[in-house]
C-alpha cells in the first residue's frame, strides 16, 4: 500500500500498516470524573467535553458530582440531566438546553447560562452566586434555596 508522509510516499505491506494499527489504538474518549474523589462516572467514545456530557445525557447516565469545572457546554442539548450536586463552576453554558434538568445543589458559580432554557429545571440548593443568567429561560424553574447574589438576571 502506498502512502504519503511529510509529502513523501511510502509503500508499506499489509503485515506493516497492521502493526501500526495495533500499535497506535484509536485514542478513548472523554472520562467524566467525580469531583468528590478519584473515580470515573462515564467513559465517553467522544472527543470533546460537551458531546461526552451529551452523550452521557442522552443514554440517561447520571452526572450526579461529575467535575464539570470551566466546561464548554454552550449549545449543548442537556434536557432532563440529571446533574445533581455537580461542579460547573465556571462552565459555559450559554444557549443550553436543561429543560427539566436536575441542577440542585450543584455549583455554577461565575458560570455563563445566558440565554440558557432552563424551564422545570430544578436548581435548588445551587450555588448561582456571580452567574450570567441573562435572558435565560426560567419559568417553572425551582429556585428554592439557591444562592443567587452577584448574579446577573
Amino acid at each position: 500500500m502506498k502512502f504519503k508522509l511529510n509529502n513523501k510516499e511510502i509503500e508499506l505491506t499489509d503485515e506493516e500498516v497492521q502493526e501500526i494499527v495495533k500499535q497506535n489504538p484509536k485514542p478513548k474518549g472523554v472520562e467524566i470524573k467525580r469531583w468528590d474523589k478519584d473515580e470515573i462516572i462515564f467513559t465517553s467514545t467522544k472527543q470533546t467535553v460537551k458531546e461526552a456530557v451529551e452523550e452521557a445525557v442522552s443514554n440517561e447516565i447520571s452526572l450526579e458530582y461529575a467535575n464539570l469545572i470551566n466546561a464548554d457546554l454552550s449549545n449543548a442539548n442537556l434536557s432532563n440531566a440529571d446533574l445533581f450536586n455537580t461542579k460547573l463552576f465556571n462552565a459555559y453554558l450559554s444557549n443550553a438546553d436543561l429543560y427539566n434538568a436536575s441542577l440542585s445543589n450543584a455549583n455554577l458559580r461565575y458560570a455563563s447560562l445566558s440565554n440558557a432554557d432552563l424551564r422545570n429545571a430544578s436548581l435548588s440548593n445551587a450555588d448561582l452566586r456571580n452567574a450570567n443568567l441573562r435572558y435565560a429561560s426560567l419559568s417553572n424553574a425551582d429556585l428554592r434555596n439557591a444562592s443567587l447574589s452577584n448574579a446577573d438576571l
